[in-house]
Parts: C-alpha cells; structure tokens; sequence
C-alpha cells in the first residue's frame, strides 16, 4: 500500500480530514509510509501529535489501532497474555487421561491467545495505523519489548514461534519529552518536533474546525491563547481547547473578545485554579 504518493498528497489528503499539516510535517509523514519506519513525534502536550495519527487512519482509510502508555504498563497489557481461566477450565476438563503432553499443546494455541494492540497491528493483513500514545511515560524496561517490533516488525511468543508482520503498519509515537527515549529507539524512527502553531496557523486551523466564527473574534482569540501560552502556566492551552474556546464563544454570540468575555469564558482553556488566577492578574482581566 502507498500510504501518501507525495509530501504534497500528504499535505492535500490529511487536510480534507481537517488535519492542516505544515510542509515538515507533510514531508515526515510521507517518508514514514514510503520508508516503512516508525514516526516519533515529539512536542508538549496538546499540539496535535495524537491527531496527526488519527488523521493518517482518516485519510488513508485504515483502521488504527491505539496502545496507551503509561506507568507500569507490561508485556501482557502491550503484546498478549493467555487466557488462564479458559486455560484452567480446560484442564480440568482433560483430567480424564488425556496425557498432559496433549494438554499442554492444545491449552497454548490461538485458541487461548489474547491478543494486545502490538500483537493485533502485527497480525492484520489490512492497512492499519499503530499508534503507540505517550511512549514517554512507561517504564524503561517497556522499550526494550518495542524494539523488537520496531526492527522488524516481529514478535516472539515462545509457545507458537515468531509471527511476523505480512503488512506493516503505519507506526506513530508520541512522547511529551517527560524523560528522554533511549537512542536504540529512536534509531529506528524518523523524528519529528511538534510545538504550537503560530498565530496565522491557529488561526487557520480555528476558522476550519469553526468555520462560523466571525473573523474578527478569530483574530482576537489565536492572539489571546498566544499570551496564555507566555505565562508559563502549569498547563498551556491546547489547540483542541483553542477551538473549543472558539466553539464557546460562537455558542455564546460573543462577537467581541474583549476583557470581560475572556475572563467568563477562561475555564475551557484554563483548567487550574493557579492558572486561572495568574491569567486574571497578569492580563489585568479584573
């Protein structure tokens, strides 16, 4: 499968699904397809790097499949695990002289195989998007289980062999940069660094999610985010509450951003108290 046939067609097909890729962006995503690498994408929370994932699926028509990282996360909630109540019963259910050696061989087979998101992305035939979420907050050990699947696009389950990919998936992972990655995995990805958009960007990317909104009002709130964004608050506005904020104000016929309006509406893109309160003292919205 030809994922993206040109940057370009990157550009052109991940925008009708409402995703405004720049040109680096459009690039590494091509390359990624046409190469066959895994794509790490890298940049603070809430600039897009999720979505560009979820676009790729909507452009291309493939299904995606999602494993979430996080602290503790194993082998088992990653690749597979067998199904040990299912297991057990039909053991119990062999206890008739059927000779273990028999036993065994049937208790571990596809039969009692449960499958995780690696394992599943592996194993489709049909185009599919891996997105592996937020690789940044597992446990070291973890990366050393997606090297395997990373060089080549393999898995070693050591009851029925090695199963390998007969079409690789798209592989996209995101990292918020809360450690650093080990070079072993990075080495088998392209990279690509996501921060904010600039103004024109945003605003580009609102009036296409809002495309209802009054210009002006537009204007005034990709330039409000803009100084919420140099506050160095706890957490920075996304670009999805950015359009949410849009989407507030369009609800509540706001055609005017001005002090009073930002400060009603401050609690879609704020969402702690301390933030709240240097955003009213800093902007002097009281």
């Amino acid at each position: 499968m030809v994922w993206f046939s040109s940057p370009s067609d990157a550009t052109t097909r991940l925008g009708e699904v409402g995703y405004l890729a720049d040109p680096a962006t459009a690039t590494t995503a091509f390359l990624a397809g046409a190469l066959e690498k895994p794509l790490l994408v890298e940049g603070p929370a809430g600039v897009g790097k999720t979505e560009l994932a979820k676009a790729v699926s909507r452009a291309t028509g493939a299904d995606l499949v999602r494993l979430q990282c996080y602290e503790g996360l194993d082998e088992a909630r990653a690749l597979y695990e067998w199904n040990y109540k299912k297991q057990l019963l039909r053991i119990q259910a062999a206890n008739d002289g059927q000779a273990w050696e028999e036993t065994h061989d049937d208790i571990f087979s596809e039969e009692f195989l449960l499958t995780r998101p690696l394992l599943t992305a592996i194993r489709r035939s049909e185009p599919t998007v891996l997105l592996i979420d937020e690789v940044d907050k597992t446990d070291v050990e973890v990366e050393g289980l997606l090297l395997e699947v990373l060089s080549d696009f393999q898995v070693t389950i050591p009851e029925l062999g090695t199963v390998a990919a007969t079409r690789r998936p798209f592989v996209v992972l995101t990292s918020n940069a809360s450690r650093e990655l080990s070079e072993a995995v990075k080495r088998r990805c392209l990279y690509l660094h996501l921060d904010y958009p600039d103004t024109e960007r945003e605003r580009a990317i609102v009036t296409s999610q809002v495309p209802d909104l009054d210009d002006k009002v537009a204007t005034q709130l990709v330039s409000a985010v803009a100084r919420l964004r140099d506050l160095e608050l706890k957490k920075a506005p996304s670009i999805a509450e950015t359009v949410d904020w849009a989407r507030t104000l369009l609800a509540l016929h706001i055609d005017d951003l001005d002090a009073m309006a930002i400060d009603d509406t401050l609690g879609v893109v704020l969402k702690h108290a301390s933030d709240t309160d240097r955003a009213v003292r800093e902007l002097k919205l009281r």
